[in-house]
């Protein structure tokens, strides 16, 4: 068994302000996008300028977190926040929804997109393999927080959390899901955009494999005590909300391809 580091959610206190290490990864994520951003855009779009890249990474993160916490509440624990809407706002408390958040940033993408002369996939397809870090960050913050811990295991490197009542074994599954939506999936995308691609392929190949590694490792991950197993006796909502994610990722890069052989590469 591993020791779990004990590290403080706080990373700075002054005072009353308190700056939490899940909030700063929230940053670190917005930061590490806008800067591969910067890095690829002029194969994307050289006409535009560092202030319209800036504004496509702020549409992008207001979608991630207003998407990611109203998913959140309507997906997860609709009941508790409508007893106590101010509970809402209270971020640093964790209870973001990745799915909500993809839903925030297709809307926010699809406006900013219209605003500025580009098609939706071409945009989406430009910014999938920069997702990759900010859920991999955000996965950082929850193994932190010592929240969305896995079941219990004897596996050499499980791990007991201070927030686990029973004091067990668990799986780190914070880290599962880094190595996985964050590091493997930014390898895949990163590799795979390299070359040019039928538009919406990359789109398609994000959803894929991103439902993939996330339905995998909900089999070790407890599931929201609210909720608990919705089907079968082991099916999450995570697992539930990944399913179209699979079939939609799987149904662009097919449609991606097959346009690809009628028209040629369109980009």
């Amino acid at each position: 068994m591993l020791p779990y580091p004990q590290i403080d959610p706080v990373a700075v206190a002054l005072g009353p302000l308190k700056v939490h290490w899940y909030g700063l990864m929230y940053l670190v994520g917005i930061g590490g996008a806008w800067w591969l951003a910067s890095r690829r855009v002029a194969g994307f779009a050289p006409e535009w300028s560092r202030e319209k890249l800036s504004d496509m990474v702020f549409w992008v993160a207001l979608g991630v977190i207003v998407g990611g916490r109203l998913g959140y509440v309507l997906f997860y624990d609709l009941p508790a926040y409508l007893h106590d809407p101010s509970l809402i706002l209270q971020l640093w408390k964790g209870g973001m929804s990745f799915h909500g958040g993809l839903l925030g940033v297709l809307l926010c993408s699809w406006i900013f997109a219209r605003r500025n002369g580009k098609g939706f996939f071409e945009l989406m397809d430009f910014i999938a393999p920069l997702v990759p870090i900010g859920l991999g960050a955000g996965r950082i913050g929850n193994f932190i927080n010592a929240e969305l811990w896995g079941k219990a295991t004897d596996l050499p490197w499980a791990m007991i959390f201070p927030t686990d009542p029973q004091r067990l074994p668990r799986h780190p599954s914070q880290l599962y899901q880094f190595a996985l939506e964050g590091v493997a999936l930014f390898a895949i995308l990163w590799i795979y955009s390299r070359k040019l691609r039928p538009t919406m392929a990359v789109s398609g190949l994000f959803l894929l494999c991103y439902g993939m590694f996330r339905f995998i490792v909900e089999f070790v991950r407890v599931p929201d005590a609210q909720l608990g197993y919705l089907a079968f006796g082991w099916l999450t909502m995570g697992q539930l909300l990944c399913l179209p994610m699979v079939l939609g990722g799987a149904g662009l890069m097919a449609w991606a391809y097959r346009r690809q052989s009628l028209h040629g590469v369109a980009r």
